[in-house]
């Protein structure tokens, strides 16, 4: 019996209106339903900074991109901002082909996106 890929979302609280989404598995069509849910959870925690952590993922087809298109799109809506940590190197790639880096900062590590949701969330001092 065929299995369908999966991924795994899991939502994390982080300090300052930031929440980080664990992506684990593999990111396509099929991932839609707990990437969506995971982002609910993380507005209905009032999160301005959403954290895209890809450190667990294995796999992220076209399918899976459209996804992250149209997350992009409800945060826009939102007045979110969305970041992103963790891609491997082919991934990074992926992201500045399709120039979703221009509109999803992308970080190393996960500190580093959080210091930069931290920074953003300070007054600017005149």
């Amino acid at each position: 019996m065929f299995q369908r890929p999966t991924a795994k979302v899991n939502v994390r609280q982080a300090s300052g209106g930031t929440c980080i989404l664990d992506i684990e598995g593999e990111l396509t069509a099929f991932a839609e339903d707990a990437l969506m849910a995971a982002y609910n959870q993380a507005c209905n925690a009032g999160s301005h900074n959403i954290i895209l952590n890809f450190e667990s993922l294995e796999y992220m087809s076209s399918s899976g991109i459209g996804l992250l298109v149209t997350l992009l799109i409800r945060a826009q809506r939102r007045q979110q901002r969305l970041m992103a940590c963790g891609l491997s190197d082919h991934y990074q790639h992926i992201l500045e082909l399709t120039r979703l880096n221009e509109a999803i900062a992308m970080y190393p590590t996960e500190e580093q996106a959080l210091g930069m949701a931290r920074a953003l969330a300070q007054p600017v001092s005149s």
